[in-house]
């Protein structure tokens, strides 16, 4: 069976900024044809649920209150793409718009719910690893 790395909060684990979750349930019926390997890069780096919103700004990420979380960013997508090669996932569902799983799209970095283009930490380090990575909105 294959392996897709999978963020949990995709498959109804409250790990969100908020403590809730972003189920989805065309992505939580691929567990009947995959294997699914859930994980929360930001969770992982060692930020709690819930936790103060983070967004991406130039090379580094803060929060609401300013404070730079990156290293907990850079140490949660570290440990995601360990689990990613450990389960030999070649494929990966993110949620997008995140500033550790974005495929396609994060928040501008002001806070005022402006997306750009570009990519996660989590979602970068992925891709630079040759794992597949789609948007949570790219599967049907």
């Amino acid at each position: 069976m294959i392996n897709i790395l999978v963020s949990a909060c995709l498959l109804g684990e409250n790990c969100k900024w908020n403590g809730r979750n972003n189920a989805r349930e065309h992505i939580i019926k691929l567990k009947e044809k995959y294997n699914l390997v859930p994980f929360c890069a930001e969770v992982l780096g060692g930020l709690p649920t819930p936790r103060i919103p983070s967004e991406i700004r130039g090379n580094k990420v803060f929060n609401q209150v300013e404070l730079e979380v990156t290293k907990q960013f850079v140490r949660g997508a570290q440990r995601t793409l360990e689990i990613a090669l450990n389960n030999h996932c070649k494929y990966a569902i993110l949620k997008d718009h995140s500033p550790s799983c974005g495929v396609n799209k994060v928040y501008d970095g002001t806070f005022s719910r402006t997306l750009i283009e570009g990519q996660g930490i989590t979602a970068k380090l992925l891709k630079k690893n040759r794992i597949q990575v789609f948007a949570d909105d790219e599967i049907d």
